[in-house]
């Protein structure tokens, strides 16, 4: 038991060195260029906000509209801690998280009683409301002109491509294995008690209120790391990042790439975020086609890429494996034969 803990730690660990590992070296060297490693960067900001809608929509199982918001918290947080007040980037960033992961408190502490429509209405209001303070606070955000924020991250083309890449999809990483450790932990389990049957959690003595704020205050931490994280890339923001439009964007990895499945919407918000790109040819009608190759989705695929179940890079290394030993004892069966039909002859 212990020696399969340790194998499938080294499968997972090299997996993730090599997926953050490698593309930083192929875009540094040229073979990525800097537009298709900005897309991939941006790939990966969207799949943290991807997981963090999913924490709130998928694995608490409550409906949220405003994870936009959380997400302009932090990025106009990490804009104000480093310019305004001299602190370091990376401290600027745990920073903006932390109080991203606070305003998720005030908002969740008054509202995560109630349940369906009437939460996903004060979550929506939340982002609205973030948005128009943004835009009104003129001397501290810059007003709907927007805030600029040059860093190495959006300013240095040398560094700049293969840097951002290795920090941002190194936080995915992190944030993918933490959130799957923390889903198998008491309190994930718990979470996902309280999701699939509220009646049944409370009747076992799990606090429901509790454990939604747990999960809303995770998915307000992770929004704002991503908010954090598309400043210095970006370099430059406006109160529109608290949309309604952006948070419905976000919702829509979650459901393309299955509620409830880490890899699902981070697998969904890759390919979305490309396809955007490689559907700008088209101009004003890749506005139509994207939201049809959603409808199809939706109609054949309504539970979404991989619905609730996750994408296992171990069970994809056993069957590989399997496959490999059947084909060799097919090879030493055809063989046999072949001699035994000789020495007949």
């Amino acid at each position: 038991m212990k020696n399969k803990f340790y194998r499938n730690t080294f499968i997972l660990g090299m997996i993730a060195f090599l997926a953050v590992s490698l593309p930083t070296v192929l875009i540094k060297v040229g073979v990525i260029n800097a537009y298709t490693a900005q897309i991939i960067t941006l790939g990966g900001i969207n799949a943290i906000m991807a997981l963090s809608v999913n924490i709130v929509c998928g694995i608490t199982g409550q409906l949220s509209l405003g994870q936009a918001g959380f997400e302009a918290i932090g990025a106009y947080s990490v804009i104000l801690l480093t310019q305004n007040l001299g602190i370091p980037l990376p401290v600027s960033m745990v920073l903006a998280a932390l109080i991203a992961a606070f305003f998720g408190f005030l908002i969740g502490f008054p509202t995560l009683k109630l349940e369906g429509d009437y939460l996903a209405i004060v979550t929506l209001a939340f982002g609205e409301i973030i948005r128009v303070v943004l835009v009104n606070v003129k001397d501290i955000t810059g007003g709907p002109n927007g805030k600029q924020f040059p860093t190495i991250l959006s300013t240095d083309f040398v560094w700049g491509p293969a840097l951002s890449y290795l920090v941002i999809v190194g936080m995915l990483v992190t944030i993918i294995i933490l959130l799957q450790n923390f889903i198998r932990s008491t309190y994930g389990r718990a979470i996902l008690a309280v999701r699939e049957d509220e009646i049944a959690a409370n009747s076992n003595g799990i606090s429901i209120f509790k454990y939604k704020m747990v999960g809303f205050v995770a998915a307000s931490f992770v929004g704002g790391i991503g908010g954090a994280l598309y400043a210095p890339f970006i370099g430059f923001i406006k109160p529109d990042l608290a949309s309604f439009n952006n948070s419905i964007n976000d919702l829509i990895f979650v459901v393309l790439g299955g509620m409830g499945s880490v890899t699902g919407s981070v697998l969904a918000a890759f390919v979305l975020t490309y396809l955007q790109e490689f559907l700008r040819f088209l101009q004003n009608y890749r506005l139509l086609f994207y939201p049809v190759i959603l409808i199809l989705v939706m109609l054949f695929r309504p539970q979404g890429l991989l619905g609730m179940k996750e994408l296992s890079f171990v069970r994809i290394v056993d069957n590989l494996k399997e496959y490999k030993a059947v084909r060799k004892l097919q090879a030493k069966k055809a063989k046999a034969r072949e001699n035994n039909g000789e020495a007949e002859a």
